[in-house]
């Protein structure tokens, strides 16, 4: 079966990213994102270890391993980037100053709970900034593949795995679809034009509900 890359699903979240957006990626897979604005579009990247409105990764050979995002990935710095404490970039995230936070998953629930730190006891020791993130940002969303290397649903009625946040995710971007969370249900947008309603369904965790059009997810070959 076809299914968008990851670098397409990257592209798609970027698409919805507001001019002057502040915007905070997670580590690993949402990097990505930043590759991808739209002509005419800046958004401003946050990261927790401390830098507000850095640029593109440098090319390789030309790091400055003073200068990383929290994924501890080289950027670069761009006229007007500014620098504070890690406790002054926490206060930017739990302060609801950020507008966009895009973080990976394991599990997406039906009422907008995320897992996305643990695969259980063998997994990271805590959750991390990404639970400061999911709450403080204005708007949450996740991209992931729509199933696991296994093929078992990773949009689901209940997440098992341990929670990064409570209702707190309001839109998925994922290999096969674009769905919001929306009133404690999976709302269908978008989804591949070759996949039918039936097929999606089959491989949701959860019933997804259509309210109005749902439009094809089209996405460059990149």
């Amino acid at each position: 079966m076809s299914k968008l890359t990851s670098t397409q699903i990257a592209w798609r979240a970027a698409q919805d990213i507001a001019d002057g957006a502040y915007v905070n990626l997670g580590i690993g897979f949402p990097e990505m994102v930043a590759k991808f604005q739209p002509p005419g579009r800046q958004a401003i990247f946050h990261t927790e270890n401390g830098i507000l409105g850095f640029g593109e990764a440098p090319a390789a050979g030309s790091e400055d391993w003073d200068l990383i995002n929290a994924g501890k990935k080289a950027v670069t710095i761009k006229p007007g980037t500014a620098f504070f404490h890690h406790a002054d970039s926490f206060a930017m995230v739990r302060g609801g100053h950020l507008d966009v936070a895009i973080l990976g998953a394991y599990e997406v629930a039906e009422t907008g709970d995320l897992a996305n730190w643990s695969t259980g006891p063998k997994g990271v020791p805590a959750v991390g900034g990404a639970m400061d993130l999911v709450h403080g940002a204005k708007r949450v969303a996740v991209i992931t593949d729509h199933v696991t290397k296994d093929g078992k649903p990773k949009l689901v009625k209940t997440c098992t795995l341990p929670l990064t946040g409570v209702g707190c995710v309001t839109r998925v971007y994922t290999s096969l679809a674009v769905v919001d969370v929306q009133d404690g249900r999976f709302v269908l947008r978008e989804k591949l034009a070759a996949l039918s309603f039936d097929e999606l369904q089959s491989m949701t965790g959860a019933t997804l509900y259509i309210d109005g059009d749902v439009a094809d997810l089209t996405v460059p070959e990149l």
